[in-house]
């Protein structure tokens, strides 16, 4: 099923669930009225659920509305946790190699993962608001997961059975005041503002095939002002899956429902082509595009975002048809 949140003057929204193609809605308001009961009661409340699209996808839900992404929050408009790792090595050998340093011996087998705001997330439409453009503002386009209670210890096999719900994100970064931070020796904070999120979640049968063991094998598609500028997959280059991020969460603690985890900017390797290498799938941010400029040409030319300027995050299913729905965001000055 999909389900989506909608505004409604208060932090929490409006439970909706969505048609499978993304044109019908229907108030979940005799089930639940908040994404975050339906998590805290799953196994009671999304049977009901799964029952109510069942009836909207075959047209006979009495009180069905035309759907309005304009109108969503995040699917989960604030969440207890959120955590988003870097589970793709080519978007870390990249952002490296640029600043000529070396990955981690220990990547391979200890993901990179911080801990965001999770309290002020943006729904799919809501702009990018920013100070100052010299902060140097990025979109990065990930993949994200939303849990149920998972106990400390949980290896990443039993993690993946503790996923409810997918979606997709816009993990923006304010990449001139990674530096500083990073310098601290603390980690991200000022240089992570709030994150936006596609309208709708969706749940595991809704994907088919293309989710494989923790891995969704579809194209992110990112268009920058217009432009398609990432058609990267998602799914056979990640090197950590969800089940190994959670696991890794888990190692110390315990992981509670509405808990959500990132994947991190996606990322394919470049290829060689004439004695020369390219990178044919483009880019899911605009970091790591500076970073392939300043490998092959020794310093970046591509600017980072500027106030008016519109990102679009999509990814499709095997059928052609948008399965998250878009998000759709312009950059503006607070």
């Amino acid at each position: 099923m999909k389900l989506a949140t909608y505004k409604d003057g208060s932090r929490d929204g409006q439970l909706v669930v969505v048609s499978r193609d993304l044109t019908t809605a229907h108030y979940a308001t005799g089930i639940a009225t908040r994404m975050q009961l339906v998590l805290d009661d799953w196994n009671f409340m999304s049977p009901q659920l799964e029952d109510l699209y069942h009836t909207l996808n075959t047209g006979k839900a009495r009180h069905a509305f035309p759907f309005n992404p304009q109108q969503c929050m995040a699917p989960l408009p604030r969440a207890y946790q959120w955590a988003d790792g870097s589970a793709y090595r080519n978007h870390v050998e990249l952002l490296l190699a640029a600043r000529k340093a070396e990955v981690p011996a220990s990547f391979d087998e200890d993901p990179l993962m911080y801990q965001g705001g999770s309290d002020d997330f943006l729904g799919p439409c809501d702009p990018v608001v920013c100070r100052d453009e010299a902060y140097g503002i990025d979109f990065e386009a990930e993949v994200a997961v939303i849990t149920a209670d998972i106990p400390m210890a949980t290896t990443p096999q039993e993690a993946l059975e503790g996923i409810r719900l997918v979606m997709i994100a816009n993990d923006v970064s304010l990449r001139h005041l990674v530096p500083g931070e990073l310098a601290k020796g603390f980690g991200f904070f000022q240089s992570k503002p709030a994150t936006a999120f596609s309208p709708v979640a969706v749940t595991l049968n809704e994907l088919g095939d293309a989710w494989d063991q923790g891995r969704l094998h579809l194209t992110m598609q990112s268009t920058w002002n217009g432009r398609k500028v990432g058609m990267c997959e998602a799914g056979p280059e990640m090197t950590f899956h969800f089940g190994q991020l959670i696991a890794h969460m888990c190692k110390t603690r315990n992981v509670r429902a509405g808990t959500i985890v990132g994947s991190g900017t996606v990322s394919n390797k470049g290829v060689e082509v004439d004695a020369k290498k390219e990178w044919p799938k483009g880019y899911s941010c605009i970091a790591e595009k500076r970073a392939i400029e300043t490998i092959l040409d020794g310093q970046p030319s591509t600017e980072y975002m500027q106030f008016g300027d519109t990102i679009r995050i999509e990814m499709k299913g095997k059928n052609g048809e948008s399965l998250f729905g878009a998000i759709e965001q312009k950059v503006v000055q607070s």
